[in-house]
């Protein structure tokens, strides 16, 4: 397994818009989006986890791109991000990750949808596992899977996040 380099992870609070969520990103860009109402050892342990060794700075000021995006998604006026990203993951991660940036607004998939998607059809559970993994809740909107009947299935944010966040967007998605 590849070393992973130390460096400095900048955080701040997105307290907006009813919404509590730590948000993260490397100067290469954002790397992480917090659960909700979540304390900061969300991101603390996801970060040693992730970049072991590395430190954590607030920076409000130079995530202001960040959460500026995210502020106007969860307002309703923002329907894709432009931001930068640095995801780290395995290569599957990073190709479910990507299938998911490209489930449209307003609509949802099946984790055998994605599975598809990859031409990966028979790794639905590994999916499953992936989308589980990603780090940039809203962004690489994973929220937008959906289990194969219909159901509402697991999200990191939690179901009620979850929710909310597809009702947001088929709200907006009608105009």
């Amino acid at each position: 397994m590849k070393a992973q380099t130390k460096r400095t992870v900048y955080w701040t609070l997105l307290n907006e818009a009813g919404w509590h969520m730590y948000v993260a990103a490397t100067s290469n860009g954002l790397c992480y989006v917090g659960s909700h109402a979540q304390p900061f050892e969300e991101l603390s342990t996801w970060v040693q986890a992730r970049f072991p060794g590395s430190m954590l700075e607030r920076d409000d000021e130079s995530l202001q791109l960040y959460t500026t995006e995210l502020i106007e998604y969860l307002r309703g006026t923002r329907d894709r991000f432009t931001m930068p990203f640095d995801l780290q993951g395995t290569p599957f991660q990073l190709a479910v990750w990507e299938a998911l940036c490209e489930v449209p607004y307003g609509q949802s998939r099946t984790y055998s949808h994605i599975a598809d998607h990859i031409k990966k059809p028979k790794a639905v559970r590994a999916v499953g596992a992936a989308i589980g993994a990603n780090p940039l809740l809203i962004t690489v909107p994973c929220h937008r899977v959906i289990g194969k009947n219909g159901s509402l299935t697991g999200y990191r944010g939690g179901l009620e996040m979850k929710t909310h966040l597809l009702q947001l967007e088929q709200e907006r998605s009608d105009w």
